[in-house]
């Protein structure tokens, strides 16, 4: 399990670092402006040094744990793999008023952009408090009710660093739904939700000032990205934890396969290794495959590491084990996809149950 602003929990204590290992997101960060040319530099890598990748095992083994995976994957309760709800984009407002909620105290719910019960009877309770009309809308004199929370409609002004109000709420939930969460959803433009813009404004190809403006903004209303190259599961009998999503008043990047610890990790798809050993951040012993065209699997809070960086691997070679380093409740492989540095629902590459 990890969220973009971790609670405190247990923790291994970190060990040394792999000397010449920048921290993963670093990478992400350096390598955005030259993704495009990844794949074609991987090629001639591989040309010049005739390294193979290495490949998973074969003979009996290989033939039984592709019998264990097709088992495993028919006894998975298909609506656990239902693509997440894009609905993020649009109920940005919904959210934003969640957190203006939150901040008074009255919602004790996930900032998730959906009008459930909890968020109507969050706003019946501000309205009886304020002695307005009690009818679970968000209107005029209920966001005036939420202080600065329900000022700066989103898209009147510029956002900056040290804006405060409902637009700035709304600009994280986008940012987070568009792969690039900024920790806690306060309405608070402070430092990490600089970073989160700016490394949205890279990804889209806007300059990078950290500034919301139009093109931002207009930038915000497209869709996010969506993978291209189809991924295998990276253990074999996938249990589904903690999906990709918001989580109370944060945002998980990825997906929590439930383990027992030292259960094998496999590369969900060939490609090269560019990270291996610890990453602080919660993530632990963590292992990134770069697949080239700009997307990596990140495979965290691993219990051993199998493979160094700059091997090539094929899909289905274990590169570890998995386990609860970092910051991590129990044994689980959290798993991400990443394409430019964004984060996307991992189920959206997956394979569909019994495929």
């Amino acid at each position: 399990m990890f969220y973009t602003n971790t609670c405190s929990v247990s923790r291994i204590p970190k060990p040394p670092a792999e000397s010449g290992q920048s921290h993963p997101l670093e990478m992400e960060k350096e390598a955005l402006p030259q993704q495009a040319r990844e794949t074609l530099r991987d090629r001639r890598r591989c040309r010049l040094c005739r390294r193979r990748p290495l490949r998973p095992a074969q003979g009996s083994r290989q033939k039984s744990s592709c019998s264990a995976m097709r088992s495993g994957l028919l006894l998975v309760v298909v609506a656990l793999f239902l693509p997440a709800s894009a609905s993020g984009l649009s109920s940005a407002g919904v959210a934003a008023l969640q957190v203006g909620l939150r901040a008074h105290g009255l919602y004790k719910g996930a900032i998730d952009g959906i009008r459930g019960p909890l968020t109507t009877t969050a706003v019946k309770t501000l309205q009886r408090r304020a002695q307005i009309a009690v009818d679970g809308l968000p209107g005029p004199e209920t966001r005036h009710a939420l202080g600065r929370f329900g000022r700066h409609p989103f898209g009147s002004r510029p956002l900056r660093r040290g804006t405060q109000g409902w637009d700035v709420a709304a600009l994280q939930f986008k940012l987070a739904w568009h792969g690039f969460p900024s920790g806690v959803f306060d309405g608070d433009f402070g430092p990490r939700t600089k970073r989160a813009l700016r490394r949205f404004q890279v990804w889209a190809g806007l300059h990078a000032d950290g500034i919301a403006g139009p093109a931002t903004l207009d930038a915000l209303a497209a869709q996010p990205a969506a993978p291209t190259l189809p991924l295998s599961w990276p253990v074999q009998i996938p249990t589904l934890g903690n999906r990709f999503g918001p989580r109370g008043d944060k945002f998980h990047s990825g997906v929590d396969f439930i383990a027992p610890s030292a259960t094998p990790v496999y590369a969900a798809r060939a490609g090269k290794v560019v990270f291996a050993g610890w990453a602080d951040g919660g993530y632990g012993f963590l292992v990134v495959v770069s697949h080239g065209r700009g997307e990596r699997t990140w495979y965290a809070h691993l219990s051993r590491i199998d493979v160094r960086r700059g091997v090539l691997v094929d899909k289905g070679v274990r590169i570890g084990l998995v386990g609860a380093t970092g910051d991590a409740t129990g044994p689980h492989l959290h798993f991400e996809v990443r394409i430019r540095g964004a984060v996307i629902d991992p189920l959206r590459a997956l394979p569909a149950v019994g495929a």
